[in-house]
């Protein structure tokens, strides 16, 4: 799997892990770069069958498999400690992390994630892997940013758009591996283990997610023996993206915390 170690040199400087959603890119991480890596070592990496990781993904794939995969990387480079901040299904691997590793976790920040799915989650995996199945890559493209961005981001930023999905059209991923994540993610369910997470745990929701009602972010903080929410009015599914200033300020806030400790 594809990894990098960005930021400060310093082997003493703590560590945040990037893990983002279904598209499983670490460009997705971009607007966070730029601020995270003065102080913090950074790891970002493309998820397994994503990417600069290509695999063939199993029938059985799951978040579990997501989280081992992930695991391996930190043991590989010797990272014992480090802040996990994750985007949807990444905060799904996250979660799984803190059941299954909870000493490597400083703590979570877990953005539009959830801990079981709901009707309206599933109806939009559902049209995505109807597309994948029935409609040419452009229209699988389209209908994702429908269900990232907020209508008035897609129209301010359309060109800016349309050269990322003519990009991502040249590179579309293996059909199957997205049905294989996309399966994984409807399968996710730890509700009845909530309760055992102990990690601190930031939960950010934002009130217009076309793809995760932020209830389920609600949910999920409330499930937690020390989740915290922060719910935004604006910013869409993909608010590190929108609204990134708001998202980094929050993020820097939460991670000055622990640097104070």
């Amino acid at each position: 799997m594809y990894f990098e170690i960005l930021g400060s040199k310093n082997p003493d400087a703590p560590t945040v892990v990037l893990s983002s959603g279904l598209g499983g890119s670490a460009h997705f991480w971009q607007a966070q770069l730029p601020v995270l890596q003065s102080g913090y070592r950074v790891i970002v990496y493309d998820q397994n069958g994503t990417g600069r990781s290509p695999a063939s993904l199993p029938s059985d794939y799951s978040i579990q498999s997501m989280a081992d995969e992930l695991l391996a990387i930190l043991d590989h480079t010797k990272i014992t400690h480090c802040h996990f901040i994750g985007h949807a299904l990444g905060g799904l691997v996250g979660l799984n992390i803190a059941l299954q590793r909870p000493e490597i976790l400083q703590s979570l920040v877990l953005i539009n994630a959830w801990s079981s799915p709901n009707p309206h989650t599933l109806r939009c995996f559902r049209v995505r892997q109807s597309l994948l199945h029935n409609s040419p890559p452009e229209m699988y493209l389209q209908a994702q940013a429908l269900f990232l961005y907020p209508p008035d981001w897609i129209m301010l930023n359309i060109e800016r758009l349309e050269q990322e999905e003519q990009h991502m059209l040249e590179h579309f991923p293996n059909q199957d591996n997205l049905l294989a994540r996309i399966k994984a993610l409807s399968e996710f369910n730890i509700d009845s283990q909530l309760g055992a997470i102990k990690t601190d745990t930031l939960v950010v929701a934002n009130k217009d997610d076309m793809l995760v009602p932020w209830q389920r972010s609600e949910v999920l903080a409330s499930g937690l023996v020390n989740g915290t929410l922060r719910v935004f009015d604006y910013g869409g599914h993909a608010c590190t993206i929108t609204e990134p200033k708001i998202f980094n300020d929050l993020l820097l806030t939460h991670l000055s915390h622990y640097d104070a400790k």
